[in-house]
């Protein structure tokens, strides 16, 4: 009865109840914050995480200029029906080169983070046309146009020393041969030697299946890049952390 009429103070003084408050709060926000000023890094190094190609990293711009993001989330949560339908949970280091991240807030259609190698080109091809051709039920719009707007790598090296500025370790090797590894991406007969040594996994080959480069090919390099980069078969999360 006692603890009862402590608490009735509390509840019936409103200065009190807010400077306790005010504590509490505070308290638990000390409690959380003060380890993270004894971490280098907040954001666990995973082995084959790497920087976007210079198409990748195109596709991806083209991808947020027509908010693919708004209808896909690239975020897998740890619970089990995300990750029977769409693979191992997303790591933090998976979206530690995205300025900004793509995690999205709903899905209007399914989660992407993993959809690299799901579908064929052809199918992404299709998909991009009609939609509803291969999935009949979906409201996604039709963008087919991307085939017909060809694109240079004019200013890929520029955007990769943006992304450099925000944190994305690109070297000065990377940006010098920028719009080389651009064009070598898209075409399965050209030398990639060089991009593969710079961008380990880079799938080389004409996406869409069209002369030229496209939009297309670039957004297709990226959605197959998506969670191919781990190889989730020997990852081992650091207990450490």
């Amino acid at each position: 009865m006692a603890l009862l009429d402590k608490h009735k103070v509390i509840e019936t003084n409103a200065t009190l109840l807010l400077v306790l408050s005010f504590l509490v709060v505070t308290i638990g926000g000390i409690v959380q914050i003060a380890p993270l000023f004894y971490l280098e890094n907040t954001i666990e190094k995973v082995e084959g995480m790497r920087p976007y190609s210079p198409l990748e990293l195109t596709g991806r711009e083209i991808y947020v200029r027509e908010g693919c993001y708004v209808c896909h989330s690239q975020m897998i949560r740890p619970m089990r029906d995300e990750v029977e339908r769409y693979g191992h949970y997303s790591l933090a280091a998976e979206s530690m080169y995205d300025h900004p991240f793509q995690w999205g807030s709903k899905r209007t259609g399914p989660d992407l983070a993993r959809v690299g190698g799901r579908y064929s080109d052809e199918w992404h091809v299709d998909h991009l046309r009609n939609p509803q051709s291969v999935v009949p039920e979906s409201v996604m719009p039709k963008y087919g146009f991307l085939e017909n707007r060809m694109i240079e790598p004019t200013y890929v090296a520029e955007l990769m020393s943006t992304h450099r500025l925000l944190g994305t370790p690109y070297t000065d090797e990377m940006i010098e041969n920028a719009a080389a590894d651009f064009t070598a991406q898209a075409d399965a007969d050209s030398d990639s030697d060089g991009l593969l040594a710079r961008y380990p996994k880079a799938q080389v080959r004409n996406f869409d299946g069209q002369p030229g480069i496209s939009e297309a090919d670039a957004l297709i390099a990226y959605l197959q890049m998506l969670g191919t980069l781990v190889d989730f078969s020997t990852f081992t999360p650091d207990a450490s952390r």
